[in-house]
């Protein structure tokens, strides 16, 4: 019989309401109940229609584990209970098998957790997507890009401690099977600001004090760094160490996720640069100093710290020091140049450093992409995942809330549309009469904002390009002249009278009714945030730095390039990401995680409801439940309904035989439900009012226990008749055993008895045999001992006149002398082989001889020498110098070596003089041919390897095809700089030709063999006879070598390879070339 597939649904043993759709009474005071009390109990996602809602814990749960992802693994979406889990495998399984892009849009304010929902989310997909080397690699690089993004984008506020201070939008690229093949980021509105002034109580950017923390001494002293953070003016001491994170554990985290990403050491080596000079910049101070004219000039109280950071950057220090003190205004063909006062000093180094680093991130992230972008060019599937800050009103409120909260305003314009237009979709699927449905469309709000015209961002770039005067109090004005009528906007100065009086509203602010509320701006800084200046001068300073990093950041700096028009403001620029990214979302089909923080000192166990009140009106989740609500509050499909509720009715249970469409209406006829309370589309039947669902459940509750109370009865029964018939016929079976049981014991006994009776019988007979056997031998050994004394007294009367005085030292000369001729005897007969690596020799057999041995040792080992170097030849002799020259080379520095010393060096493996086929290429060459040998050439736009003879001359190193004996290259040895090769069993090397050299025009080659040593033996002791100097070979698991124009690193690694133990070399980009080795 066929195990039963357990049938589970969201509603089944739930906590509150799973679905606030499902919630009766809807209202702000039950969301918020229901929400605290499934958070009390560990359930922090609840579900509204498709959107998932996510409360912080503040701890960690046991719901993430591997098991937790295989249970939610290709189920249906109310299938369990509510989980993030739940909507990634629903995005997944729509982008893998319905071929339908998607997004997972991630909102919610500081400290809620969207970071961590984003890496739930990828984590999730990287779990449940195909395996394999490349997949592996790819998803590996995906998710390490996340610490290195946190570090430099991410910092400790009061909200949060790894709060992300930039948007980031991830697509993550499909292929057909719904493996991933990499990924884009983009980035939003990174918080510069942050680098210069932090608010009391929160730090800088992680990467600043994970650098101090966890840099070794000596890159430290490197990077002209202390590790005493008071030593920077740009980092707050408050906040400096934050409980529970490791800041030097993080900064190894982050330099091993840049090298799995992709980066090269001197490329992070750079980036580290630049996050000095970041942290430099904020220890230069002013002072002022009066000039003949009567005006200001800044200067630089200590120069030391300038010093190293032109030292760091490879700035000229009076270029740099000039920047700092002068301004450059260009019109035209005329050049102004006036002096900054001290304040304008600060100005100017404050926005160097913003912009600095600013452009660091962006570069970072456009090196990430390099890295993570699909290789292949086949049409991808995309699965896009964006992490955005979410609303925010506090107590002081500038221009990056203002950028905020539009950005969130059009989030939820285009969450309301296609909410909208996925019910609308369905309805129409279904075939169901499609209601209208009011709501409030916040595109009013979004107009005034961002309308061409007269919207405030337009208003505002307006007065950043305008001549004269440009202050924010100019800029408030206008607003007022511009938006006073306009229904969501609210300023005291504006012509409206209805705010004259409000004394809530200051006069340098202005108030906006968004759709989560209102929230007032204070206009200043406005006006400078928006223009986000940077001094001509510094630009410029910056580009004559030779540090290669920094002059790529400001390619504006460029003097041939030079643009005298006024760059694109703040505002704008974030306004255009946000048309792209409306635009990029709209192709995409949408899922949504909003994410709510229970309480404000990031608590476990603590649900603060006035703070989830607030951050439930500002995400409008009311309202998306009342859109949901708006036609039918549940629907399901008919198989899944059937299942469920089939108890119901008799017609239907156990088994209903038909479609299952009339069954559920055959169910709903049964029930007398209102037919207005329910309705019958294509594949679901809806359900219009929570209500009649929970009636449903509670009538399918109580058929559940009569069903029960019946199954307990007739188990009761089957159990007590099973269990008597069990007993009867275990009655029958122990008789049968006991009977057995009892001739086996019986049998036993006699045969006990019989086997003691023949062991005493054969005991008696041995004993007397036993004692027989030992009277003989006495006998025997008594004849033998009277023989022996007899013989002895025979021998003594007949030598007794042979004795003298002296016949002890005799003896004892005559047994010396014996021993020794024994001793020469044996050796003659032990000697070890001829050869002088032989080193056995025989034990010494009397300790007296000690000496003697030793040197007849000595002696031998000698002799065998001499023997040998008489048999050697002038060839010979050769062999073994180009043996030596190996081993100088190549000892102790190149795992290959030792398995080549007994191997001879033979140079011509393949005979050219004597094949046919190489006749033209011997005509060509007239020199000695020292090697000839076939190689593998490797080709440097792919990796692949093409065979080819490699031939050494006097004079020169040639290269011909295989085949036809043609001549591809010919190098004079003269052009050979340098031989490298890595320190493991591989046979790759690469030489390197000199630069501007007629063989040099391709670049280096890279060749590999199985007889490296000797090549590269044979072309240093060629190189050193010919050019008298001796060529570099270096030995490095990686180097660079120059293709065309381009410098490449070979890179050495471990890793399986397909092809047993052959290694094998594969293009990864431009700059990288890896050569795996088993």
């Amino acid at each position: 019989m066929a195990k039963m597939e357990v049938k589970t649904s969201l509603l089944d043993n739930m906590i509150g309401v799973g679905d606030m759709v499902l919630l009766e009474p809807l209202n702000e005071e039950s969301f918020i109940d229901n929400l605290k009390k499934r958070f009390d109990h560990n359930e922090i996602y609840t579900y509204i229609g498709s959107v998932v809602i996510s409360v912080n814990p503040y701890r960690s749960l046991p719901i993430y584990s591997p098991e937790k992802v295989e249970d939610y693994r290709n189920r249906n979406f109310y299938e369990l209970s509510p989980h993030i889990f739940a909507l990634s495998d629903e995005a997944y399984r729509s982008l893998r098998d319905q071929d339908k892009d998607q997004c997972i849009l991630i909102t919610g304010e500081s400290g809620a957790g969207k970071t961590e929902a984003s890496k739930l989310v990828m984590s999730y997909v990287a779990a449940v997507c195909g395996k394999g080397a490349e997949v592996n690699q790819v998803k590996e690089q995906l998710l390490q890009s996340n610490p290195v993004l946190e570090a430099f984008g991410n910092a400790k506020t009061v909200r949060n401690d790894n709060s992300s201070r930039f948007g980031k939008y991830m697509d993550i690229e499909f292929d057909f099977k719904g493996d991933p093949l990499g990924g884009v980021i983009s980035n939003y509105l990174l918080e510069k600001s942050r680098v210069v002034k932090q608010p009391r109580g929160e730090r800088n950017f992680h990467i600043f004090y994970q650098l101090l923390s966890g840099a070794s001494e000596d890159l430290l002293q490197k990077l002209r760094l202390e590790r005493d953070f008071s030593r920077y003016n740009y980092l707050s001491l408050d906040s400096a160490k934050v409980n529970g994170v490791d800041d030097a554990a993080n900064f190894r985290t982050v330099r091993n996720a840049m090298q799995i990403v992709g980066f090269m050491d001197h490329e992070a080596q750079s980036v580290l640069e630049v996050i000095a000079a970041v942290l430099k910049l904020g220890n230069i101070e002013f002072k002022p100093e009066s000039r003949v004219n009567g005006l200001d000039e800044s200067k630089i109280k200590d120069k030391n710290e300038l010093k190293e950071i032109c030292e760091l950057t490879g700035i000229d220090q009076s270029v740099l020091e000039r920047a700092f003190s002068f301004r450059t205004v260009e019109a035209k063909q005329e050049k102004v140049s006036t002096t900054l006062n001290v304040a304008q000093a600060y100005y100017a180094r404050d926005a160097l450093a913003k912009n600095l680093y600013s452009r660091l991130f962006s570069w970072l992230v456009n090196r990430i992409n390099e890295s993570i972008k699909a290789q292949t060019k086949v049409r991808k599937k995309v699965m896009g995942v964006l992490d955005i800050y979410g609303f925010e009103i506090f107590e002081d409120n500038s221009f990056e809330q203002f950028i905020i909260n539009y950005c969130n305003e059009k989030l939820q314009q285009i969450f309301i549309e296609l909410t909208l237009k996925e019910e609308q979709e369905e309805y129409i699927r279904e075939d169901i009469e499609w209601t209208h449905i009011d709501y409030f469309n916040n595109a009013v709000i979004c107009d005034l904002i961002e309308n061409n015209t007269n919207g405030i961002l337009a208003m505002l770039d307006e007065e950043c390009l305008r001549p004269g005067t440009v202050t924010d109090d100019t800029f408030l004005e206008k607003l007022n002249q511009v938006c006073a009528t306009h229904q969501h906007f609210e300023s005291r100065m504006s012509k409206c009278s209805r705010f004259l009086n409000d004394t809530s509203l200051p006069h340098s602010c202005f108030r906006i009714q968004h759709y989560a509320g209102k929230v007032m701006y204070q206009v200043e800084g406005f006006v400078d945030k928006n223009n986000d200046l940077l001094y001509r001068d510094l630009s410029q300073a910056m580009w004559k730095a030779s540090h290669s990093l920094i002059k790529a950041l400001f390619p504006e700096g460029n003097p041939a390039k030079i643009n005298l028009k006024r760059p694109p403001t703040a505002g704008s620029q974030f306004k255009a990401s946000v048309a792209t990214l409306m635009k990029n979302l709209q192709t995409k089909n949408p899922n949504y995680i909003r994410c709510i923080k229970p309480n404000d000192k990031k608590a476990a166990h603590i649900f603060n409801d006035a703070l989830v009140c607030h951050q439930i009106r500002y995400l409008g989740l009311l309202e998306n439940v009342r859109v949901r609500r708006a036609g039918y509050a549940f629907r399901q499909a008919y198989e899944p309904c059937l299942e469920r509720y089939k108890m119901l009715c008799k017609q239907t249970w156990p088994h209903w035989k038909g479609p299952a469409r009339a069954g559920v209406e055959v169910l709903f006829n049964e029930l007398e439900f209102p037919v207005e309370e329910y309705s019958f589309g294509r594949s679901k039947i809806f359900i219009r009012n929570p209500r009649t669902l929970f009636k449903l459940e509670d009538l399918r509750k109580r058929r559940l226990e009569d069903l029960a109370t019946l199954i307990q009865k007739i188990y009761r029964g089957w159990k007590c008749r099973t269990h008597f018939l069990l007993m009867k016929k275990s009655q029958i079976v122990i008789a049968a055993w006991y009977r057995r049981y009892s001739q086996q014991k019986k049998y036993q006994q006699i045969k006990s008895s019989a086997i003691v009776i023949q062991s005493f019988i054969r005991g008696w007979k041995a004993r007397k045999i036993l004692r027989e056997l030992k009277h003989e031998k006495r006998c025997q050994e008594a004849v033998t001992t009277i023989a022996a004394f007899w013989h002895g007294t025979q021998v003594r009367r007949e030598y007794r006149k042979f004795f003298r005085a002296n016949a002890g030292k005799k003896i004892y000369e005559f047994t010396l002398q014996r021993i020794v001729q024994k001793y020469f005897l044996e050796m003659k007969n032990k000697m070890p082989s001829l050869s002088p690596i032989d080193k056995n020799w025989p034990a010494r057999p009397y300790l007296f001889l000690d000496s003697t041995h030793k040197e007849l040792k000595r002696i031998f080992h000698l002799w065998r020498c001499k023997k040998y170097r008489d048999q050697f030849t002038d060839q010979r002799k050769l062999i073994y110098e180009e043996k030596l020259e190996a081993s100088e080379l190549f000892k102790d520095k190149k795992a290959l070596y030792p398995s080549s010393v007994g191997q001879p060096f033979q140079g011509a493996y393949l005979e050219i003089s004597k094949d046919p086929k190489y006749k033209k290429l011997k005509d060509a060459i007239e020199e000695k041919i020292i090697i000839a040998e076939v190689v593998n050439k490797i080709n440097r736009a792919n990796g692949k390897c093409a065979s080819r003879i490699f031939l050494l001359t006097n004079n020169n190193l040639l290269l011909a095809d295989q085949k036809s004996g043609h001549i591809k290259s010919e190098v004079p040895l003269g052009d050979v700089t340098k031989v490298s090769m890595s320190s493991q069993n591989d046979g790759f090397f690469a030489v390197h030709l000199k630069e501007g050299s007629g063989a040099a025009s391709k670049g280096d080659f890279l060749f590999s063999s199985d007889h490296l040593i000797e090549m590269a033996t044979k072309l240093y002791r060629t190189t050193l006879s010919q050019t008298k100097q001796k060529l570099n070979i270096e030995i490095s698991d990686e180097f660079l070598v120059q293709f065309r124009q381009d410098k490449v690193c070979v890179k050495f690694i471990q890793g399986n390879q397909k092809n047993g133990s052959v290694p094998t070399c594969k293009r990864k980009n431009n700059r990288l070339l890896e050569v795996a080795v088993p």
